[in-house]
């Protein structure tokens, strides 16, 4: 199926998540305009591959903001035999249980928020469920009660530098 490569149909697909980025940026400015610190109550989620030997994933590299941002956890995964591997269900909802939520017993949850982008472990039915649980309607995920438009800009921090 050549849905993707006709010209007309890619216009179509760019219109489609255009709208529905637009949207969001509403959604967004609203928001700021009722609490204006709203921005700083966002919290991100995101892998990303880095290397400590100084190379930098120029696909990735965007500076959006002067300031560094800050981390509230930092996860490395690790199988049992201490091999790198892939981010999957599984292991981000154990983050997330074992780790993260504990994290947020610091702060008064009900005046965050939680980003994650469109990636399928983010997204897995078990995953939005225990994100709903903690956050209830202040998750910005796909198939949250605020949708993260597809094929956006990746805004998260973490995405670029750690």
């Amino acid at each position: 199926m050549n849905f993707f490569y006709s010209k007309d149909n890619l216009v179509a697909l760019h219109f489609k998540y255009n709208l529905a980025r637009r949207r969001f940026v509403e959604w967004a400015q609203n928001k700021i305009a009722v609490v204006p610190d709203f921005h700083k109550r966002i919290l991100f989620s995101d892998e990303a591959h880095f290397w400590l030997n100084g190379y930098v994933n120029k696909q990735n590299c965007r500076i959006w903001s002067e300031a560094n941002p800050q981390v509230l956890v930092e996860s490395f995964f690790k199988n049992d035999e201490g091999h790198n591997v892939t981010v999957n269900g599984d292991r981000y909802r154990a983050i997330i249980t074992n780790f993260f939520i504990p994290e947020l017993n610091n702060h008064d949850v009900q005046e965050l928020w939680f980003q994650q982008d469109g990636a399928t472990c983010h997204t897995a039915r078990a995953t939005i469920y225990l994100l709903k649980d903690t956050f209830d309607d202040r998750l910005i995920s796909r198939f949250g009660p605020v949708n993260w438009p597809p094929r956006s800009c990746d805004l998260t921090p973490v995405d670029y530098f750690l």
